[in-house]
């Protein structure tokens, strides 16, 4: 069986050059314990930074399957279809 990681290869990704994720309010983000964005995106998104104290956003890695907009307790993920010509094209469907 395919890890995670091998599928993920086998997808290509229009980038845009501006994001289509937005974190809405980084102050939730500083508050929030779990940091849960971290844990349930399996493109691996979303990450802490702790120097900088915020989550940063690599919405190039995003394969557009909408997990963010459910899985932050907060709802503080805004997530947009990419503008027409971008984003995701799956090989094998």
């Amino acid at each position: 069986m395919s890890s995670v990681a091998e599928k993920l290869y086998t997808i290509r990704y229009k980038v845009d050059e501006q994001s289509h994720l937005i974190i809405k309010d980084q102050e939730t983000c500083l508050k929030c314990q779990t940091k849960e964005c971290q844990d349930f995106c399996p493109a691996e998104v979303y990450h802490w930074v702790e120097k900088e104290k915020m989550t940063s956003v690599a919405f190039e890695n995003c394969i557009e399957c909408g997990t963010c907009r459910i899985g932050c307790p907060a709802y503080n993920i805004e997530w947009v279809y990419p503008k027409g010509g971008h984003g995701i094209t799956y090989k094998f469907g």
